[in-house]
């Protein structure tokens, strides 16, 4: 039975961005040292980086952030306002006046922590091969500024303590641990999902502690093959098969043993990859002609939207999956982490 969808289902937590998202050159890349297909922090020799990608390049404004891109997704699937809500720290300046319109026209219920010691944070997609490779660059900023306390905010508690399902990605888990292990504890008392993203593959190696910390609280695990083998490596596995892979990861230690874990594995135009309870199941990708690819940026986070969308209404783990790959399947197909007109998802 489909359940009944209300305010506040969904919880997300993340780092809210707002992306700077232009076509560039490979000799961009080159020269600050950027990977075509990687997600890293931005260190002091990026900071000239955003101004010049805004002055040389035609440039678009996009309200994101990992986890704010997977609950837009799945609130536009959902179509009924306010059941995603979704929490993180911006600046008081124009970016995020910005965030904060763009995320009530897409119908989220954001709980903004603000911060006057640091602008809102940004982003630089650096969209290169025709729309093929995307890197990203993220400068934090405010984001870096969440505490815990906001969990205290009245507002907030109450989408705490009522969610059914909560969502963080891994880049949240180098801003606040704390938030994360509260949240996560919650659910885990309130036996309902908890589920996060491996995220970048440099999360597992540098922010192994506070991975590790909040995996026993995973009940759903979302990575592409890249974050998995970094996973695997960093955490002496010994193995490269991805299908392993993610088998191993279900049997890692685990706080309700009575809810096996989920582990859900994307290998770009390769097949998904599903682990559960001692078996994979794959989900082959439909072609998407080369012509029609506009931007890989986002696909990752649309395949999770995709995902909770229909998870959240009590559809099944085959169904959801589904979605998720017509979901990013959507996303490729337009600029930046944006959809227009209606979804036409159709189970099959």
């Amino acid at each position: 039975m489909e359940t009944i969808l209300r305010d506040g289902m969904l919880l997300g937590m993340g780092n809210p961005l707002l992306d700077i998202s232009g076509a560039t050159e490979d000799a961009i890349l080159e020269k600050y040292n950027l990977q075509p297909n990687d997600a890293i922090l931005a260190e002091k020799k990026h900071m000239p980086l955003y101004q010049e990608l805004i002055e040389n390049y035609k440039v678009d404004y996009i309200a994101a952030g990992s986890t704010l891109n997977s609950v837009r997704i799945a609130q536009w699937i959902l179509q009924r306002p306010n059941v995603c809500a979704y929490i993180g720290s911006v600046g008081k300046d124009k970016f995020s006046k910005i965030l904060e319109e763009k995320s009530r026209e897409d119908g989220i219920l954001a709980k903004f922590q603000f911060t006057t010691e640091r602008p809102t944070g940004s982003c630089a997609v650096l969209i290169t091969s025709n729309g093929h490779n995307r890197s990203l660059v993220a400068n934090l900023a405010a984001a870096e500024c969440f505490t815990r306390d906001h969990l205290d905010d009245p507002e907030v508690s109450k989408i705490v303590a009522n969610a059914e399902f909560y969502y963080s990605s891994g880049f949240f888990l180098t801003v606040s641990i704390e938030t994360i292990l509260e949240v996560a504890q919650v659910a885990h008392r309130r036996n309902k999902y908890f589920m996060m993203n491996l995220s970048a593959p440099f999360l597992p190696i540098y922010y192994k502690k506070q991975m590790m910390q909040a995996m026993p609280y995973v009940d759903i695990l979302f990575g592409n093959e890249a974050e998995a083998l970094a996973f695997a490596k960093e955490n002496n596995f010994e193995i490269d098969d991805m299908k392993e892979i993610a088998l191993k990861i279900t049997t890692l230690p685990k706080e309700n043993p009575n809810r096996p874990r989920v582990v859900i594995i994307t290998q770009g135009t390769l097949p998904v990859i599903v682990a559960k309870e001692g078996s994979t199941t794959e989900y082959p990708i439909p072609l998407i002609p080369s012509e029609k690819i506009v931007d890989t940026n986002g696909a990752g986070d649309a395949f999770v939207g995709g995902f909770m969308a229909q998870f959240i209404k009590g559809e099944s783990l085959d169904i959801a999956v589904k979605c998720a790959i017509w979901a990013a399947g959507v996303i490729v197909q337009n600029s930046g982490c944006t959809v227009t007109g209606k979804p036409d998802f159709v189970p099959y």
